[in-house]
């Protein structure tokens, strides 16, 4: 019989996973509907990204500073904000900016079956920076999602080398900014909650972002005489991405990173699914069965890591079983020994 406490934590974290991929789903398919020449035709990804990075900033800044609904991190010096979060923020920027773009070029299914190589680059460049050690089963595994995505990008019947380029470059500037979060703020025992990490990252991003901003399109936009900009479309489209981001953050805190990894997974189906059905891009069989061998080398890889989650949280209990075994005979030991002084004195 299953404890309430228990059905309480599941019925959360399924609540957390679906806010998440709702959220997800909302924002990918609403950017998409922006930048498609098709659709709204507004193919300005910088200015897309900008406008989503100022909003997040200015809300996150009200939240802090006006309202205080969390207090600003103690820890965070200007020294460890230059070093830290400033290489994530510009990696942040890159990676939305580039991602974003792709949007133009490629369809939202295609996309995703790009995506499941996140878990091959994470896993190359934490090999890079020695935050994982190279195994052999591992990387035959991350070589069968790469031969299944290079087989879904072959039948892609919409394929476009630059938009291809855009996404595994947002792809591998992503799983750089994971693992060096990793690195540059995990290890150093500051862990930023959904607003802060807003409030930190989102001004870096925007700052970044700037000057591409203003050389390549700013004066595209000067140029568009028929521009006029909708506050509904970007107001809520912004809302849709600050509140993604508190999601992002929620679900991990919540729940674990390997479980957002598992959402994702579901996820990309359902928005594999959406774009067939009602964007109506085309997905070929040999999409789908490309997809699909990387779709089981994904799963593989979830499971292994959760194999070895749970082997380490028993070596945790066995070892903890063990100090505390120790301790106890450590007390009796002490205990027997003052109990013999005590006789001896007695007896002298």
């Amino acid at each position: 019989m299953v404890s309430a406490e228990v059905m309480r934590k599941i019925i959360l974290s399924y609540t957390y996973v679906s806010i998440w991929i709702f959220l997800s789903f909302t924002v990918i398919i609403y950017n998409k509907y922006i930048l498609d020449k098709k659709m709204y035709d507004w193919p300005y990804p910088i200015s897309l990204t900008l406008i989503h990075m100022g909003f997040c900033s200015s809300l996150a800044f009200i939240l802090i500073r006006v309202f205080r609904v969390v207090e600003p991190c103690t820890s965070m010096t200007r020294d460890l904000y230059i070093k830290s979060v400033v290489p994530i923020g510009a990696l942040y920027s890159l990676s939305l900016w580039f991602s974003n773009s792709a949007y133009i070029y490629l369809s939202v299914s295609f996309i995703q079956m790009l995506k499941a190589l996140m878990p091959v680059a994470v896993y190359s460049i934490s090999v890079m920076f020695k935050k994982e050690g190279f195994k052999s089963d591992t990387m035959a595994n991350m070589l069968s999602i790469s031969v299944g995505v290079a087989i879904a990008a072959y039948g892609e019947a919409r394929f476009d080398v630059f938009g291809v380029v855009l996404q595994l470059g947002a792809v591998a500037f992503e799983a750089t900014r994971l693992v060096l979060i990793q690195i540059l703020l995990t290890s150093k025992g500051i862990n930023l909650n959904p607003i802060t990490s807003l409030y930190y990252v989102a001004p870096c991003c925007f700052g970044f972002l700037l000057v591409p901003w203003m050389f390549m399109e700013l004066p595209l936009l000067r140029e568009s005489s028929s521009f006029h900009f909708d506050f509904f479309i970007f107001g809520t489209n912004s809302i849709c991405a600050f509140a993604l981001n508190l999601a992002v953050f929620l679900l991990v805190g919540k729940t674990s990173a390997l479980t957002m990894n598992v959402a994702g997974v579901v996820k990309d189906w359902l928005l594999i699914a959406f774009s067939w059905s009602v964007i109506k891009d085309t997905v070929t069989p040999i999409n789908l069965f490309g997809y699909g061998i990387a779709f089981l080398g994904v799963a593989y890889y979830n499971h292994a890591k959760l194999q070895a989650l749970k082997a380490k949280e028993t070596q945790k209990k066995i070892t903890g079983q063990a100090d505390e075994e120790a301790g106890r005979l450590l007390e009796e030991r002490q205990q027997g020994i003052e109990t013999s002084g005590r006789s001896n004195e007695s007896q002298g």
